[in-house]
């Protein structure tokens, strides 16, 4: 068996060891001893996420930054998506928003400005894109009035998961000479939603809410499982979903010598051209695999 094998072996036994998530369904007389596990389960509980291998910097001969754009419109893409209703379903099963911003009210996980991660920001920080607060006519009238605004004529709005209709990530390509093969490695995600302040309003602008350091997140996400299509005993973690690349995605900017320029900034109002502009970037990525392969 080849190295390639054995990696494929190990991710098996990585994934089958994530359908704890409904741990004694079967054995269960009661709802409360669902997913509860044994004593010899949690002895054999080694479920953690595949480490990345080490990569020294002399092993590198090329490398090319992306960005890149999951639409949540697309079905590949739902379970990133959903659920966006947690009332009538089980606390196992949340959307990768609702993970990320469980663990960020926490303070368990570091938000960050934007892609290049130099700038920290806190959910206080945030505030103003993550909720919309307004008052009403009424609370104008007690305010002009010298009153206190009574709170039933405030009213707030936060986004929720529903909201999400993309998520944009940030990886690298990168030929490794050791390996002698063309790999991808994942370093930032970042949900994206309308503008708070104009989310009514015909086609309003989107915004990155926050990115956040992806390899300080992988144990996080490989906690909460992703509902699997296909084997619901068989749960996928979020770790497992965007590391494997399990998803639909459109490159909108690389990075060059024009301060990374997005590609709409040089190929203006025509949808058509800049997927066409994309797909040349992705092109030019796959074929320096078989370039360092010719003499």
């Amino acid at each position: 068996m080849n190295w390639k094998g054995i990696l494929v072996t190990i991710s098996a036994l990585f994934i089958s060891g994530s359908a704890m998530a409904q741990a004694n369904l079967l054995n269960a007389t009661t709802p409360e001893m669902v997913g509860v596990k044994s004593e010899a389960q949690k002895e054999a509980d080694n479920d953690e996420p595949l480490p990345y291998g080490y990569v020294d910097d002399r092993d590198i001969l090329w490398s090319k930054t992306i960005w890149e754009r999951i639409d949540l419109d697309e079905r590949v893409n739902f379970p990133f998506y959903y659920p966006i209703d947690t009332v009538g379903i089980g606390k196992d099963r949340r959307s990768l928003y609702d993970v990320l911003m469980k663990y960020a009210k926490r303070g368990e996980i570091d938000l960050y400005a934007d892609s290049y991660f130099t700038e920290k920001r806190t959910l206080k920080d945030l505030e103003a894109t993550l909720a919309k607060v307004d008052t009403t006519d009424l609370g104008y009238d007690q305010l002009n009035a010298g009153e206190q605004i009574s709170p039933e004529y405030i009213n707030r709005r936060d986004l929720t998961a529903a909201e999400i209709e993309e998520w944009r990530i940030k990886g690298v390509w990168y030929f490794d000479k050791r390996q002698g093969e063309l790999k991808y490695r994942l370093l930032g995600i970042a949900p994206v939603a309308p503008d708070v302040n104009f989310i009514d309003s015909d086609n309003p602008d989107l915004v990155e809410l926050f990115w956040v350091w992806f390899p300080s997140v992988r144990d996080i996400l490989h906690e909460a499982k992703a509902f699997n299509n296909k084997n619901s005993s068989r749960p996928i973690s979020f770790d497992q979903l965007l590391n494997a690349r399990r998803f639909n995605a459109y490159i909108y900017k690389e990075e060059n010598v024009q301060e990374d320029r997005e590609i709409n900034e040089y190929i203006s109002d025509n949808a058509l051209f800049q997927l066409l502009e994309a797909q040349r970037i992705k092109e030019n990525i796959r074929d320096k695999e078989q370039d360092m392969w010719s003499y």
